[in-house]
């Protein structure tokens, strides 16, 4: 049957990772290879949201895309369940890759984002971790994988901006895993495929407003006024602002 999501006067049909997906990225590969619910829902992706139809005008003039994405509560074994987690590439012409924002609607996550050697993604650079409530954001700077994890027992329901003139990269965390930690029942464990790793750095999620908004107003609102949002799209002219946002 099914997934829906019914955003404004529109009602759209979501993505569904099932657990055959994860398969690259499961810590807990005794548990994954003994059970029998590959086709288990992980979770659901609604892409390209947008309550009317000039909003969405709006949104494709400016090259952007609206997203909700829903993370039931669950564990892959011994782990939280998460998001398969990817990178994203660079703007052409430059050598900055595009951000992401992301805004918690439901529950609550633990969004982790580690930056790798240009090449050599075995090599960590850094790696935060934001935990974030309902009405919190959390902006993936340029140049950073991420990965989101419901660690609570309650439904995590999370949107994000991002620009939409690419398709991210998934390849570089399959190949090696996952991301540089796993999140398991007793703290975060070290992905050992992965070389010089250094300690998380816990870190708070961003102010509303940063953006304009009023504490715990949705960001969907942002769309209004739409050049706030263009550090998405162009952030090479921005860099001075995400650069400082971790």
């Amino acid at each position: 049957m099914a997934v829906t999501l019914k955003f404004g006067d529109k009602v759209t049909v979501a993505d569904v990772r099932k657990l055959h997906d994860m398969e690259d990225v499961v810590f807990d590969r005794e548990w994954f290879e003994k059970t029998d619910e590959m086709n288990r829902d992980m979770y659901y992706m609604f892409r390209d949201l947008a309550r009317s139809d000039s909003d969405l005008e709006i949104i494709k003039s400016r090259h952007l895309r609206y997203d909700i994405t829903r993370i039931p509560p669950g564990m892959l074994g011994s782990e939280y369940i998460k998001t398969v987690g990817h990178y994203h590439p660079q703007v052409p012409g430059t050598d900055v890759s595009y951000p992401e924002i992301y805004q918690v609607l439901e529950g609550s996550a633990t969004y982790l984002l580690q930056k790798v050697e240009p090449g050599e993604e075995e090599i960590v650079l850094d790696v935060a971790v934001i935990k974030a409530e309902k009405g919190d954001l959390v902006l993936v700077p340029p140049g950073y994988g991420h990965v989101t994890i419901n660690s609570s027992e309650n439904t995590l329901e999370m949107a994000n901006w991002v620009c939409g003139d690419f398709s991210s990269f998934y390849e570089p965390i399959k190949r090696l895993s996952g991301a540089a930690y796993f999140l398991l029942k007793d703290g975060f464990a070290k992905n050992p495929l992965y070389r010089n790793i250094p300690p998380i750095r816990y870190t708070a999620p961003l102010s509303s407003e940063e953006f304009g908004l009023d504490p715990g107003e949705s960001m969907y609102e942002l769309i209004h006024d739409a050049d706030r949002l263009r550090f998405l799209t162009a952030p090479q002219e921005f860099m001075g602002f995400l650069a400082g946002v971790l």
